[in-house]
């Protein structure tokens, strides 16, 4: 399988600023693999029989994040070749830029974050969930959490009341849980800053005091800890247990147009997650160089749940809380959110 690593998607963030901001930072360009032509087509090999007329090319965006090693681990291990499928992956930094050009056509299908998905729909986009790709741990050590500076009297959900808190980005899963975390703890949940601010930022911030807490998943969690954080809260765990941190999703008139190429996909892409679920130390080798992670480090952090089934329970939580603080209109109708 032959995957083509890009940058974020010029100017389709303008289309949808609504629902959210960036979650990262940006990358360098990466130039195609030795496996694509300048113009980013798959060359076929000279002895494939005229096989490349069978393959479809796809292209998938998703965040340059540690659960999007197990989309790379199934690249690499031919999964989606052995459903006729050929892969351009392309690594954008603000999941909600993604979503318009999945309704452009510009991207078949993207492993994103639910909520902004449904905010999008809320403002009439037709994106249609697939299946899943990855959960938080319903008990015990999370993928995220927040987490107060070393010797902080921040140790607890209800003292975030006042306090300023970084997210990645403003009213989404991360506010939206971490309010009903402090709300169920007792503390005033409305008092709650929030500051929005890349992740790679946040351990800078918290140190200099310029935040008093962050809400950061891994690899960043692992090194705060090093450094002396503390654990505040999984606000995941508190408020929706097991809640899909990613979900895989395209737009309605692609999923219409061309239900075979979809059920191929899905195929393949749950042939990736039981794998990376069933082989987490291939993820950690994956992370090394997808994500140019210090080989120590990817074998200590925390890696999410690999699923293709969705944790609708969760996702329904997670949606009456959005109306709740004002960013639904009404509760989305998993139904027709769910392919």
């Amino acid at each position: 399988m032959r995957a083509r690593i890009v940058t974020s998607i010029a100017a389709v963030g303008l289309l949808l600023a609504g629902c959210g901001g960036d979650d990262g930072e940006e990358t360098e360009q990466a130039q195609p693999t030795d496996d694509s032509n300048a113009s980013g087509e798959t060359e076929g090999s000279d002895d494939d029989g005229g096989a490349d007329e069978q393959m479809r090319s796809v292209t998938v965006g998703a965040l340059p994040i540690v659960p999007t090693t197990a989309l790379q681990l199934g690249i690499d291990q031919g999964f989606f070749t052995e459903h006729g499928i050929d892969v351009t992956l392309e690594l954008g930094q603000g999941g909600a830029a993604l979503l318009p050009a999945v309704v452009a056509g510009e991207i078949d299908f993207v492993v994103g974050q639910p909520l902004p998905l449904m905010l999008a729909r809320d403002q009439g986009l037709d994106l249609r969930v697939v299946t899943g790709f990855s959960a938080s741990k319903p008990e015990g050590d999370d993928i995220n959490g927040v987490f107060s500076a070393e010797g902080s009297d921040i140790q607890s959900a209800a003292d975030l009341a006042g306090q300023r808190v970084a997210v990645n980005t403003l009213n989404g899963a991360g506010d939206v849980t971490i309010r009903e975390a402090v709300r169920q703890d007792g503390g005033d949940a409305e008092s709650v800053q929030f500051v929005e601010l890349p992740f790679p930022n946040m351990p800078a911030a918290l140190q200099q005091g310029d935040v008093d807490a962050v809400w950061i998943p891994e690899p960043f969690v692992t090194t705060l800890v090093d450094d002396g954080a503390q654990l505040v809260t999984y606000n995941y765990q508190a408020v929706a247990p097991g809640l899909d941190t990613m979900v895989t999703f395209t737009g309605g008139e692609l999923a219409d147009a061309d239900p075979e190429l979809v059920e191929d996909f899905v195929a393949a892409m749950d042939q990736s997650l039981t794998y990376a679920e069933e082989n987490p130390e291939q993820v950690r080798e994956t992370m090394v160089d997808f994500l140019d992670m210090d080989p120590a480090l990817a074998e200590r952090v925390a890696i999410e749940t690999f699923t293709s089934e969705v944790n609708v329970d969760a996702l329904q939580t997670l949606g009456e809380l959005a109306v709740q603080d004002g960013l639904l209109d009404e509760s989305p109708d998993l139904d027709t959110m769910l392919h």
